[in-house]
């Protein structure tokens, strides 16, 4: 890594923790007026490298590093909403889960699955919108389906599971 994209993760994270940005360009705008030659996707690409997720704290969305996340924030509560705002659908495939969200999230729901060390989770890969839970050898996939299903509350959620 380069002395100057070090600098600039740093005086990221700096921006990330100091401040209520909302949005990668916001944080586009904020470096470059810092003085770095930036564009969105790079501060993109910086974002992800430094596991930042957007979150809503006090009804306002902005992002936030793993390490501004205590563990309670993780707890079966937390689990339960972000699974409730951010999933809009949900299907098993053979022992994984697919879940599809809106563009961007899904790496936020695999985080909080991830963080909630669910027995029968055995680690989870997001893309942009779409990510698979990977559910432990000898657990019945029709148990965990049940559970994120009761989680989702289903009012608004589609399942393609019977």
């Amino acid at each position: 890594m380069t002395d100057t994209r070090t600098r600039r993760l740093r005086i990221l994270s700096e921006l990330i923790r100091s401040g209520a940005f909302v949005s990668q360009e916001e944080l586009t705008e904020k470096l470059k007026d810092l003085g770095f030659a930036v564009t969105q996707a790079t501060v993109s690409r910086d974002l992800e490298q430094l596991g930042a997720v957007k979150l809503k704290r006090g009804g306002v969305l902005s992002y936030a590093l793993p390490d501004q996340l205590g563990a309670a924030d993780w707890s079966a509560g937390r689990l339960e909403r972000i699974l409730r705002e951010f999933v809009v659908s949900i299907e098993a495939a053979g022992q994984l889960i697919v879940l599809k969200t809106p563009p961007g999230s899904a790496h936020l729901v695999a985080s909080a699955i991830d963080h909630a060390s669910l027995a029968e989770i055995a680690g989870t890969v997001s893309g942009d919108d779409t990510m698979f839970v990977a559910v432990r050898d000898g657990v019945a996939i029709h148990q965990v389906m049940a559970r994120f299903e009761r989680m989702l509350g289903q009012q608004k959620k589609k399942s393609t599971h019977e």
